[in-house]
């Protein structure tokens, strides 16, 4: 056991009992409602928790997805050895929230889609440019979740001492388990109980750094004396690690990739019932974002100030950037048996709701997107969708299992992971904004400038391992470190294998790029080495300005008659905005696919619904039935047991009608 600590079982006997009440605790309380509340009897339930979710556990959700447990852990530890400069992705955050909510948000919302890459078959007609997409949102996230499930295993190991392995098995069983009995509420649920405990372990943490240092001015004060916060710096060099220009062009792109065109985002989005619902969630959300993402900053400040003297790192206290928080944790609560029990169990938690989360979009996508359109599952009954989207999402809880004990083993695992995520981000985004805000694109245009993005992505981001670059941390002091600086229970750690050859970089998503080449050796560099040398926090934007460029001129120059589509698949602005364009007239068809948001009784009417979409067709005020959705085999409303007359209005599948009365 390699710890910094030199603690027995019996020492830390509290903080082993808080750890488990907690999880206990955490995993009950959202699956409560599977046992003695409103069971899930549809798909829709399930996927989208219809008329369960209030906004501000909704809001707390998609704050905790936007920023994760590399917030918590990573951004302290960001501030104190590299500074501020990341901290200005916020700029490119708060800026993705509204373009998301008034661009993508309105083309989404009423076309009645489970996978929003549904949305890119309806629009493109092609199962190719559906499948590149959705595929590379399940290959992305399962790298991802494979790293985000092994981070705290390590940390764990590191101060209390729990196996690597049995972290990693009790995630991924209990996240199972979630799965099978639980759904998007449960999935809200666990974010909103981990969301909650983070504020108050972060908040607590900011209190005991002012009381070490003496003052809330202080954990200012000092990190901006050590040029700690230096913001608005404008290089104008593209190789530079992070800039305020990169930190926000590079966050924009990144951001509406994941918010505007990824399930685990979308799905939340479309389980609210009205389009003013998403919208005043979304916009609320910002100021939410900023205090969260914010937080984990000043954490780092805090933590900062009481350690400027003496780096536990520097001093031999601790191996890794990462490690600094936990260091604190252990080192200043220590006379308060349990605190860092419920930190550990609050990262064990943070890994465990974000993989809950993503296992049902992945599932739910892999079922739209893959295997419903196989013949063998054609008219299969909503209860038998159900089941085997729960059983998918099984499926994948063991697979991210297996990519998290991949990621123990081998460290290029990690880098790979990250590099997808900055990878595919780009092709992503493009492929979306094509679809919605270009009207001549069509399927081929779609589909090689994907594939074209992909290439150039990749090409350069894994161009850039050839590129040497040495990684500079800003300067730490150990001139105030004495035997009274840490706890008595504080020692220097032993070597040991695990340690040594675990990966756990979670301070920088790509350590080979932190910082620039000196200028003689950028004078020198030829054309490719400058082009992988370009920070990472570009390849977004270098994806989605290829995707787009070459999907427009390959659409112009491939335009048939047969791209015909619905102009409900456009964005209602770019719509209106093509009609008064010279040139020839656009052909468009009606889509019998597309079909307006079902809601179960009693919800919103319609006709609402629709007048509040920015632009869709509205239902005259003075004509207000009520709308019901009815399951055929029972002759029932769909989450009522109430028999009812059934007038048919719209059919919806083989078991499902929309019926007024």
């Amino acid at each position: 056991m390699n710890t910094f600590m030199s603690r027995g079982f019996t020492d830390l006997l509290w903080d082993y009992a808080v750890f488990a009440v907690f999880i206990v605790f955490s995993t009950l309380v959202p699956l409560w409602g599977r046992f003695f509340g409103k069971k899930e009897k549809t798909k829709a339930d399930y996927v989208f928790g219809v008329g369960t979710i209030s906004m501000g556990a909704m809001m707390l959700s998609i704050a905790r997805g936007t920023l994760g447990v590399r917030s918590f852990l990573g951004y302290p530890s960001e501030l104190f050895y590299r500074g501020s400069a990341m901290w200005e992705t916020l700029y490119g955050m708060v800026t993705a929230y509204p373009i998301v909510c008034f661009v993508f948000i309105p083309v989404y919302f009423n076309l009645g889609v489970t996978s929003v890459y549904q949305y890119l078959d309806l629009r493109f007609n092609s199962r190719l440019v559906r499948c590149l997409a959705s595929g590379t949102y399940i290959i992305r996230s399962l790298l991802n979740l494979g790293v985000t499930v092994y981070t705290p295993t390590v940390a764990l190991n590191t101060v209390i001492g729990i196996p690597y392995w049995a972290s990693l098995l009790g995630i991924s069983v209990i996240s199972i388990i979630f799965n099978i009995l639980g759904g998007l509420k449960a999935a809200i649920t666990a974010d909103v109980i981990q969301g909650v405990t983070m504020i108050l372990i972060s908040i607590a943490i900011i209190i005991q750094s002012m009381v070490t240092v003496g003052g809330f001015g202080e954990i200012f004060t000092i990190p901006a004396e050590h040029g700690r916060l230096n913001f608005f710096n404008f290089t104008g060099d593209f190789t530079i690690r992070v800039d305020t220009t990169s930190a926000w062009l590079g966050q924009l792109f990144m951001s509406l990739s994941i918010f505007g065109c990824q399930q685990n985002f979308v799905q939340r989005y479309l389980s609210m019932n009205t389009f003013k619902d998403v919208r005043r969630t979304l916009l609320s959300n910002i100021p939410v974002v900023i205090a969260l993402f914010s937080l984990a900053w000043i954490v780092g400040m805090g933590v900062f100030s009481v350690y400027a003297n003496c780096d536990p790192m520097a001093a031999g206290y601790t191996n890794k950037m990462d490690e600094i928080l936990p260091f604190f944790v252990e080192d200043k609560f220590s006379y308060l048996p349990g605190v860092l029990g419920i930190f550990m169990a609050s990262l064990f938690n943070g890994a465990l709701s974000l993989n809950v989360s993503n296992l049902n979009s992945l599932a739910t996508v892999t079922w739209e997107d893959f295997l419903s359109q196989l013949p063998r599952f054609k008219g299969i009954g909503d209860k038998q969708q159900l089941n085997i989207i729960k059983f998918i999402g099984s499926i994948y809880g063991v697979m991210v299992m297996g990519v998290g004990f991949t990621v123990g083993l081998l460290s290029g695992v990690i880098e790979s992971s990250m590099l997808m995520t900055s990878a595919t981000s780009g092709p992503l985004l493009g492929v979306f904004l094509l679809a919605m805000l270009v009207p001549v694109a069509n399927w081929k245009g779609a589909a090689c400038g994907m594939i074209v993005s992909h290439i150039v992505t990749l090409w350069i981001t894994f161009g850039s391992l050839t590129v040497d670059k040495e990684t500079i941390l800003m300067p730490t002091s150990i001139e105030g470190c004495t035997n009274e600086t840490f706890s008595s229970g504080i020692l220097k750690p032993t070597k040991s294998w695990l340690l040594a050859n675990t990966p756990l970089e979670i301070e920088s998503d790509f350590s080979y790029l932190d910082t620039a080449r000196d200028a003689e050796s950028s004078a020198s560099q030829g054309f490719l080495e400058s082009l992988y040398s370009v920070s990472y926090m570009y390849y977004s934007l270098i994806g989605t300005f290829i995707t787009v460029v070459v999907g427009t001129i390959v659409s112009y120059l491939t335009s048939h008659r047969d791209d015909a589509y619905d102009h409900k698949l456009l964005h209602p602005a770019i719509y209106r905005l093509s009609l008064m364009l010279p040139g020839k007239e656009r052909r468009y068809v009606n889509n019998s696919d597309i079909r307006p948001k079902v809601l179960a009784a009693p919800k919103v009417p319609v006709y609402k619904q629709e007048q509040d979409n920015l632009g869709f067709e509205n239902t005259p005020s003075d004509n207000k039935p009520e709308v019901f959705v009815v399951n055929l085999t029972s002759n029932e409303k769909v989450g009522e047991t109430q028999r009812i007359p059934v007038e048919v209005y719209r059919k919806l599948d083989e078991n499902l009608i929309e019926v007024r009365t």
